[in-house]
């Protein structure tokens, strides 16, 4: 960023899990468990937090607003004893310092802390999480008092809960906190930075109201309403931190239309007092696109990664100022040259960045008139099955007869080393495809014969094999990789045109497994909104019409698959919840397609043929009758690292007349579950479930594990699902 010529530079923005995990250390709010007595935390209480260990279950992990980062979610109440206990911030301001860099430390902002934070266990639900901003404070100031004398001049507090719907407390626990922070953020430049969303009406005007506060930043990617409730009035002596260069997508900025945003901003805000920005952090994007070797180079000119996007918000800052034509494209040659060689920088920035948004928008590749014409004629139709999901559940366990508490797992076992190995090789063609299918057909053998082994009673091939790369319309990066959270990075597909499936994708692979075994064989396949949400989506035509369009592709394979004798099919939509917009007002239109689309990939299926489904790592709670209105006639849902949080919607009233398994254990934990807790866990769900539609199984697909992790894990949930079933047959 500094040979880029950024100016405002943030540190304190790695992360070794997650950065509200970081504040959690910061704050010393280590849950009792852990035994942690003060001190510094080290790295072996910070990751028992994370991930668990062998005497103590990890703390709740959920998803990051609406995006596919995670973090792990803080447990307080009225005993918690806060103390300044993990220096980080401090010591990566320092590092960057001794570097000659000099930069903007970044905290999660203690008001959007306590607000993303959960009751510790046995807490009163009266007890208010805000009450504990006092207690916290203290720590906030000593944080920055620390950074002030080791030389900042700036700070960053992300308070990104100030783009949900707030009520007047929460708003005015804001006004409080940075006002008793005044005292020791004086002589500090103060940005509080907001992102994902628009910003309320009421929001907006508390926010700019806070007193010590030097800059205020906002999306105006997602947040494009924001920019009107700037022109109707910004504090005349603070700075506006525009955030015009997406930072959670890959396609190149449009920079003229930027620029006319900007200075529309700067016609308001006043001169020199905008500050070009991304719209969030860059933690959401791809590194650099000049890693990229195998993306064709039309395709390329579309697109910017987190360098890219360095580089625009540099260019657009300086043709705010003025410096556009020769004298910009000698500045940004100039720097380029030491930030890539590639021809792609080295174009004259602004005209080729036209070309290329005009290559795009008539590229024949983008738009397929056959796809527009099947999405169009969904219109008019809801896509349910004929028969309701108590009769088919009803034909389904005739045809499979499966005891009551049936086992299954949710999808992938461990993807090995030798696994990817061999898909690493087969890509780069040093092996033939019959040496690959060969090996692939052990590995599933071997997935399917340990199955069998534990006594599962709902069988998976494991998922060795990607489909996603086999729809039109998506484009894959080899090094396109992205933090989820802690070690765990993804590598989101591109989404550029209109989708279809050319030719069966997983009908090979799941005909193979289920010939392998007696048991039934669930076909498995990735659902149109998790497909959509864990993607870097076209921002060309509305997300809704592209998720149509994955659900047809996604029909034809299920129906595929139904053809070739596969009796249980599971779509997994673990991203539906993850894409609820943040504002109310948002999000029945969002349910509405969501759940559409996935009933449009099933529609056409037998009674006979059970149709899964599975959500994880997200608080189902507040969708649940969304979910009901999918239609599937199984969901298996993440439970047991959540507290079993999804069981009190059912304590509630809700009544679910389909197949569910809620998980048993853990599964992004090492820790090995016993019989005992699996079997507990299984006697609280009889007592919201009737017994015929309850299913076993972990969290979420094991992937993440090794086998000898797996198989213990396994074997201890098989034996508490048999222990119960005995216990309920001696009960009749």
């Amino acid at each position: 960023m500094a040979a880029a010529g950024t100016k405002f530079i943030p540190s304190n923005t790695f992360s070794y899990y997650d950065q509200v995990l970081d504040t959690t250390a910061m704050v010393g709010a280590v849950p009792p468990r852990y035994g942690w007595n003060g001190g510094e935390i080290g790295f072996d209480v910070y990751f028992s937090m994370a991930r668990g260990n062998a005497s103590a279950p990890a703390m709740e992990m959920t998803k990051w607003f609406d995006t596919n980062y995670h973090y792990i979610v803080p447990e307080l109440g009225p005993d918690v004893k806060f103390s300044y206990a993990f220096h980080k911030a401090v010591d990566e301001y320092k590092e960057a310092k001794a570097l000659g860099v000099d930069t903007i430390p970044v905290l999660v902002g203690p008001v959007s802390y306590l607000l993303l934070s959960k009751l510790a266990k046995g807490v009163d639900k009266p007890f208010s999480l805000l009450s504990l901003l006092g207690k916290i404070l203290p720590i906030y100031k000593e944080v920055i008092d620390e950074l002030k004398a080791a030389g900042a001049t700036w700070i960053q507090f992300d308070e990104p809960t100030l783009v949900l719907d707030l009520e007047s407390h929460q708003l005015q626990a804001f006004t409080h906190a940075y006002s008793e922070l005044g005292s020791s953020l004086s002589g500090f430049n103060v940005l509080v930075e907001t992102y994902f969303a628009d910003v309320p009406v009421d929001t907006y005007k508390t926010l700019t109201s806070l007193k010590g506060v030097t800059a205020f930043g906002f999306d105006l990617v997602r947040g494009t309403r924001t920019l009107n409730l700037i022109k109707s009035g910004f504090p005349s002596d603070k700075y506006l931190f525009a955030g015009v260069v997406d930072g959670r997508n890959i396609w190149a900025n449009d920079l003229a239309s930027s620029l006319d945003t900007l200075q529309a901003l700067e016609s308001i805000v006043g001169k020199g007092r905008v500050v070009v920005s991304t719209s969030c952090s860059l933690l959401h994007t791809v590194v650099d696109l000049v890693n990229e070797t195998k993306l064709d180079k039309e395709l390329k000119s579309w697109l910017a990664f987190a360098a890219q996007k360095i580089v625009e918000v540099n260019a657009l800052a300086k043709a705010l100022v003025g410096e556009k034509d020769e004298q910009l494209l000698n500045s940004i040659e100039a720097k380029l040259a030491h930030f890539s060689t590639s021809l792609f920088f080295l174009m004259a920035f602004f005209a080729s960045n036209a070309v290329a948004h005009a290559s795009r928008k008539f590229s024949p590749r983008v738009r397929n008139e056959a796809v527009q014409k099947a999405a169009a004629g969904l219109r008019g139709s809801n896509h349910r099955r004929a028969t309701d999901v108590s009769a088919r559940l009803d034909a389904q366990q005739k045809k499979l007869n499966l005891p009551i508490l049936p086992t299954t797992t949710c999808g992938s076992y461990p993807q090995t080393t030798e696994l990817r190995r061999v898909r690493c090789e087969y890509k780069a063609k040093k092996i033939s495809e019959n040496d690959y299918v060969s090996t692939i057909k052990e590995e599933i053998k071997k997935v399917v014969n340990l199955q069998e082994e534990l006594d599962l009673d709902v069988l998976v091939h494991g998922e060795p094999e990607y489909f996603g790369e086999q729809l039109s319309g998506f484009a894959f990066t080899v090094n396109g990789w992205v933090q989820s959270y802690g070690s765990r990075c993804v590598k989101p597909p591109i989404i550029y045109g209109d989708v279809s499936r050319p030719k069966a994708m997983t009908v090979f692979w799941s005909s193979m497994a289920q010939n392998m075994t007696k048991r039934p064989m669930k076909g498995m396949l990735t659902g149109p909104v998790t497909i959509l949400n864990w993607s870097f989506v076209r921002n060309d035509q509305p997300r809704h019409e592209t998720s149509y369009q994955i659900a047809l592709a996604i029909k034809d394979e299920v129906e595929d698959l139904e053809k070739a004798g596969i009796t249980i099919i599971q779509i997994d939509e673990a991203a539906l919840r993850e894409g609820l917009p943040l504002r109310k007002s948002e999000q029945s239109f969002y349910l509405e397609w969501a759940v559409h689309s996935f009933r449009i990939t099933n529609c056409g299926v037998k009674d006979t043929t059970q149709i899964h489904t599975h959500m994880c790592y997200s608080n189902v709670n507040d969708i649940i009758h969304s979910i009901i209105d999918m239609d599937a006639d199984v969901i298996t849902v993440e439970n047991s690292r959540l507290d079993e949080k999804l069981l009190s919607v059912f304590h509630e009233g809700v009544k679910y007349g389909a197949g569910i398994g809620p998980g048993v254990y853990d599964i992004h934990s090492p820790r090995i579950p016993l019989t005992k807790e699996v079997a507990d866990r299984i006697r609280k769900m009889l007592e919201v479930h009737e017994r015929k539609f309850l299913w076993v199984n972990p969290d979420c697909g094991l992937k993440t594990r090794k086998y000898s992790e797996v198989q213990p894990a396994l074997t201890n949930m098989v034996a508490a699902a048999k222990l119960i079933r005995t216990k309920l047959a001696c009960s009749k």
